[in-house]
């Protein structure tokens, strides 16, 4: 079957793609990858087929967005929920969903991909909503692939919900997916916004399920580009390795027994040689971490799951989490030095029940079995 993939335009939700994407070409199936220009040669130098779709300055705004944090719009700050009650979901639902218009430019290109080419199976990053409306255009079978916890399905039931007791109350992502739609009048469906099925990489116990919302899970394989392996990971390190993430962090750690490194590298280059990381608990560190069984230090920033991978971390005593509002350089290297120290067997034992679940060679025949049963064509 043809597979089209539909990437965020960010490097990081692209590198997901990679594993599944290899797995599928093994099986004998042709695949492709939808994404920004700035990201085909990402796409090419993982030895995938990539279609560029949309043009620089018109996702612009959007890229800059997810690379700054601090922008009140920033749409992983307007979909953290953390680990229990969301007080301010609404005010949050709203400001992401805008932010999800700015991916319209997208609809006419990703289109016409899946009309040309005919894919059997569409796999959409959550946020490329774009992707969902040609699918069904083009009559291919369709899923999310997830990247982290699927707070975007909770979010839309948490809204459904409050709807269904407050007549006249708007779904913001119903009425975006209806902007989309209506160029093409297709009439709104609940499948194109959280799609006939769902793949799910996050590590059992961070898994954030919706009621109505059937999940395909797989384990995390850790991938970070291609790159020439720098001379200091060819061989032992001479101390305890820890990578840290950020400068911030790295010098309120320094002088410590242990080779700090801060430098950006392939995760699965790096994290073999790493005695700990530290980290402000993004998905793609944590469940790589987690993968290669490397004790964690976590100080969350909380964008989108950064609180759950701490709670979750704690829980399988693979690590240690402080609060981001008292990271001071004492805490810090206090709570590093009980990574080393207590950690490495909780982080093992974590490796090896993930390595357990099954992986994306596994989830190719239940993908071809769903993609022959939702497609249209």
């Amino acid at each position: 079957m043809r597979v089209l993939f539909a990437a965020f335009p960010v490097a990081a939700r692209a590198f997901p793609v990679a594993p599944l994407a290899w797995a599928l070409r093994n099986a004998g199936h042709e695949v492709r990858v939808a994404t920004h220009p700035d990201l085909v040669r990402g796409v090419t130098e993982a030895g995938l087929a990539a279609v560029p779709v949309g043009q620089g300055e018109d996702l612009a705004a959007l890229t800059d967005l997810t690379r700054n944090p601090a922008l009140a719009d920033h749409p992983g700050g307007g979909l953290h929920i953390g680990t229990g009650e969301c007080p301010d979901w609404g005010a949050r639902w709203y400001r992401t969903t805008r932010a999800f218009a700015a991916l319209r430019p997208l609809l006419e290109e990703l289109t016409g991909t899946v009309v040309r080419w005919r894919p059997d199976l569409v796999l959409w990053d959550p946020f490329c909503l774009p992707a969902a409306v040609a699918a069904r255009v083009g009559g291919a079978a369709h899923a999310r692939l997830l990247w982290g916890r699927d707070n975007i399905a909770w979010l839309h039931g948490r809204s459904a919900r409050y709807r269904d007791q407050s007549p006249g109350f708007p779904e913001p992502l119903e009425e975006t997916m209806q902007q989309l739609l209506e160029p093409y009048g297709l009439p709104y469906a609940e499948e194109l916004v959280l799609g006939q099925w769902t793949v799910d990489p996050m590590p059992p116990g961070m898994r954030l399920s919706a009621p109505g919302v059937r999940y395909e899970n797989v384990r995390w394989v850790p991938y970070g580009g291609g790159a020439t392996v720098p001379e200091r990971l060819r061989g032992r390190p001479l101390r305890p390795r820890v990578w840290v993430a950020g400068e911030r962090l790295g010098e309120a750690l320094r002088g410590l027994e242990t080779e700090l490194d801060i430098e950006r590298v392939p995760l699965p280059q790096l994290l073999p040689t790493c005695s700990a990381v530290v980290h402000h608990g993004g998905a793609e560190v944590f469940a790589s971490a987690a993968a290669a069984g490397v004790p964690q230090l976590i100080v969350p920033e909380p964008a989108w799951d950064e609180e759950a991978a701490a709670v979750q971390l704690v829980r399988k005593g693979a690590g240690v989490a402080l609060d981001r509002r008292e990271p001071s350089a004492e805490s810090l290297r206090a709570a590093l030095l009980a990574v080393l120290r207590d950690c490495r067997e909780g982080a093992a034992a974590w490796r090896e029940e993930l390595a357990r679940l099954p992986g994306p060679a596994e989830l190719v025949p239940v993908l071809e079995k769903l993609t022959s049963h939702h497609q249209r064509i």
